[in-house]
């Protein structure tokens, strides 16, 4: 059997639509960052933990490593240009953005469907990525509905 190529495993998980999500964190000096995260799930209800993971490659991973903390912040259908704002390299997303700091801290996006505070409380290496273990320690939720990824494109709910 001949191993799966990246492009078919890209394929394949882009079957399953997710949700989006910013991941956002404050780095030592206080200064916000955040990238835009699909791989984002419910882990447990008792205690309450989540997960995301992240990529080696990606130019935010050792200040999430240094981090006690993080923000979820779960994207509305309106928020589309913020999603691609976030997932744009080398660029200062947070530049002339509005945003409010959580109970911890972490960095808060305004209009969307749910923001979260998460403590981590463990983080996993699995292949090219980190799988950070976080248990929410605040939520805020709103109505109105989800942005939504599948087969690499941004969707709409019927």
């Amino acid at each position: 059997m001949s191993p799966v190529t990246s492009e078919e495993f890209r394929r394949a998980c882009g079957r399953f639509a997710t949700g989006i999500t910013i991941a956002t964190v404050l780095d030592a000096e206080g200064v916000p960052h955040g990238l835009t995260v699909s791989s984002f799930t419910s882990v447990s209800l008792n205690p309450p933990l989540i997960l995301i993971c992240l990529g080696h490659a990606v130019t935010l991973i050792e200040v999430f490593r240094a981090a006690c903390f993080f923000g979820i912040n779960v994207l509305a259908a309106d928020q589309r240009a913020l999603s691609e704002r976030f997932a744009r390299k080398n660029e200062d997303r947070f530049n002339a953005l509005e945003w409010h700091p959580g109970q911890t801290g972490v960095p808060l996006l305004p209009g969307c469907l749910a923001s979260i505070e998460c403590a981590v409380d463990r983080r996993i290496t699995a292949g090219d990525h980190d799988i950070f273990v976080a248990e929410m320690v605040s939520a805020r939720v709103a109505e109105g509905d989800p942005l939504i990824h599948f087969a690499s494109r941004y969707r709409a709910l019927a």
